[in-house]
C-alpha cells in the first residue's frame, strides 16, 4: 500500500500489525465487536489485517491512499474498517471495553522517551480505573489470550513495539512515524518479506 506512494504511515502498520492480527484473526465477531481506532494513521494495519481476513476484498488495498478510495490514507468514519474511526473516548460502566494502546515509544520529532516521558504507563491508566496489562504488542499468541481473559471492568493492553518491527532492511535511522520508501529500499523490503513467508511456509510443510 505504501510503495506506489514512496511515502506512508509503515511505522504505524509495523508496530500494530500483530495487534490487528489478533484482532480481526482470532477475537473479531463480526456484528458483535466493534472496532475502534483512535489515532486514524494506524487505519493502514486494519486495512491489511481485515483484507487478510476476508473482511474486504484484499484487490481494495490497490486503491490505498488513491483520490475517491475508501480506503482512505488516514482513517476516518467513512472507513470500511474499523467500525469508528476517532479520538479520545469518554467512558461510562463498560466493562466489556479492551483497549489496545499501542505503544511504539515513536512521535514526529523522534523517541519519545528523547523529548519526554509518558510512563508509567500502566499505573496511570490504573489510576483511572482500568484494569491495565503489559505485554509484546509484536506477539499474536500473547495479545489473542489476554483478550479472551474476561474483565470485569474497562482494561488496556499496553503493546509494547517497534515502528522497525519486522523489516531488518529498514536503516537504523528510519523516521519511524512517516518512513520514506524509494523504490530500492521498497523492493528490498519486499524480498525480505517474501523470503521470511518462504521460510516459514517450508517450515509448516
Amino acid at each position: 500500500m505504501v510503495t506506489p506512494h514512496g511515502f506512508g504511515y509503515l511505522g504505524q502498520a509495523l508496530s500494530a500489525a500483530e495487534q490487528y492480527a489478533a484482532v480481526y484473526g482470532v477475537a473479531y465477531r463480526r456484528g458483535t465487536d466493534r472496532v475502534v481506532c483512535s489515532p486514524g494513521h494506524y487505519v493502514i494495519a486494519a486495512y491489511a489485517a481485515a483484507a487478510e481476513t476476508g473482511l474486504i476484498d484484499e484487490a481494495a488495498l490497490a486503491s490505498y491512499g488513491q483520490n475517491g478510495s475508501a480506503l482512505e490514507a488516514i482513517g476516518t468514519e467513512r472507513s470500511p474498517v474499523p467500525e469508528y474511526t476517532c479520538g479520545s473516548l469518554g467512558h461510562h460502566r463498560l466493562a466489556r471495553l479492551t483497549v489496545l494502546l499501542d505503544a511504539n515509544n515513536s512521535q514526529v520529532d523522534g523517541p519519545v522517551d528523547s523529548i519526554t516521558t509518558i510512563e508509567p504507563v500502566a499505573a496511570k491508566w490504573q489510576a483511572f480505573g482500568w484494569d491495565a496489562a503489559d505485554l509484546d504488542g509484536h506477539d499474536v499468541a500473547a495479545i489473542a489470550a489476554a483478550l479472551a481473559r474476561p474483565a470485569g471492568r474497562p482494561r488496556v493492553l499496553i503493546c509494547r513495539t517497534s515502528t522497525r518491527h519486522g523489516l531488518d532492511c529498514l536503516p537504523p535511522d528510519a523516521d519511524g512515524h512517516f518512513i520514506k520508501l524509494p523504490p530500492d529500499l521498497a523492493a528490498m523490503a519486499v524480498a525480505e518479506l517474501d523470503a521470511r513467508l518462504a521460510a516459514e511456509t517450508a517450515g509448516d510443510g
